[in-house]
């Protein structure tokens, strides 16, 4: 039962990520905003991670599941104990890097050369391919910037 509820609170929590910064997603708010555009050239596209902290949420589900499991299956008593133990370890362990790699994505640092001759770097999930020499459009709004083709 313990574990029924671990998982649908895991799977709760994960619907809470939020969207990966693209150049193609836009959030609710971002619509109907006016963004300046500037043209240039791609100079240069390196690939680089975008990493959310670790909340522990994956390791702490991992220890739980894995603690319920192994002491259900170890039986009663020291054994049901000890193995108690070792799955919440192995649980942990286990749920720290599934939380990891969910929070680790693709992205693209992408440098563009402005037809001003300014250089700008802009970083944004790896979901369209740029390539140097591709004349590309830099939209801003605030603070947000995002390459297009």
């Amino acid at each position: 039962m313990k574990t029924a509820a671990l998982l649908a609170l895991t799977a709760s929590l994960a619907g809470c990520a939020s969207p990966v910064p693209s150049g193609s997603v836009y959030a609710p708010q971002q619509l109907h905003q006016e963004q300046e555009i500037r043209m240039g050239y791609v100079e240069s596209v390196r690939e680089v991670v975008i990493a959310r902290r670790d909340s522990g949420i994956g390791a702490m589900t991992g220890a739980a599941i894995g603690s319920d499991l192994a002491s259900v299956n170890m039986g009663r008593g020291s054994g049901s104990f000890i193995g108690s133990i070792l799955g919440a370890l192995a649980g942990g362990i286990i749920g720290h890097h599934v939380e990891a790699r969910i929070n680790t994505r693709k992205a693209f640092e992408i440098t563009v050369k402005l037809d001003s001759g300014e250089l700008r770097a802009v970083t944004q999930a790896a979901d369209e391919l740029f390539q140097p020499g591709e004349r590309v459009r830099l939209l801003s709004s605030g603070n947000n910037t995002r390459v297009t083709h």
